[in-house]
């Protein structure tokens, strides 16, 4: 029979252990300055523009608890007319950023593009969840971003963010990062965060059709 000494300890120990996890339930790190977006727009691709993603970034933020900071999606926008190109390294902040649970993404903007510490472990939404990946069904590791590598707008006529993230049509197309660092094939495309494929289409029903499900990347950018 356990003596009252053991009893006491144990006791103490389930304590802390019921402590702990409710303060890991409680919601993100005071750190949290990045995260994927637990859902989408409801639109496909068509966020309204930058200015709608950054919004729809920030709502999800201030419900998470997060809205000391002023968030903005991770998306580049192409010339247009008498508008210049926009590039989404330009629109995140300086850094450094954490996830959900306060872990170093990375600490500045070069970091992010040539050590990044994105992936499915890591890649968590404001709620603390982990994205579908390659393997899990339906996977949704499809990120969109509509920049190159380096979180530049393309160069060139081609459409790669949807019409600047304005068009849910079955035409057009953006540029998808993996945010499992993962695809059907181990070439280095499979590996980007940024950049893996452009999407089937600009409609949700063609976001999924790739592996996708229209969400975002956001980041403090203040």
């Amino acid at each position: 029979m356990p003596s009252k000494l053991t009893l006491s300890i144990l006791a103490a120990a389930l304590a802390a252990g019921a402590a702990t996890q409710a303060q890991a339930q409680s919601g993100p790190s005071k750190k949290m300055t990045f995260f994927v977006t637990s859902t989408n727009g409801g639109k496909g691709a068509d966020y309204g523009g930058l200015a709608g993603a950054d919004k729809f970034c920030q709502s999800l933020a201030d419900a998470a608890g997060a809205s000391k900071h002023t968030w903005h999606a991770y998306l580049s926008a192409s010339e247009s007319g008498s508008a210049k190109a926009v590039n989404a390294r330009d629109r995140i902040g300086k850094g450094p950023w954490y996830n959900y649970k306060g872990e170093l993404i990375a600490s500045n903007v070069d970091d992010l593009h040539f050590n990044s510490r994105i992936n499915k472990q890591t890649g968590l939404t404001e709620k603390g969840g982990i994205v579908n990946g390659v393997g899990d069904k339906p996977t949704m590791h499809d990120i969109l971003t509509g920049s190159d590598t380096q979180g530049r707008a393309f160069a060139g006529g081609q459409d790669t963010t949807c019409s600047n993230w304005t068009s849910s049509a079955a035409t057009g197309s953006a540029e998808l990062g993996h945010v499992d660092r993962t695809g059907l094939n181990d070439l280095p495309p499979a590996h980007s965060w940024v950049m893996a494929h452009p999407s089937r289409g600009c409609s949700q029903d063609g976001l999924r059709s790739t592996g996708g499900d229209g969400r975002l990347y956001c980041f403090a950018a203040k």
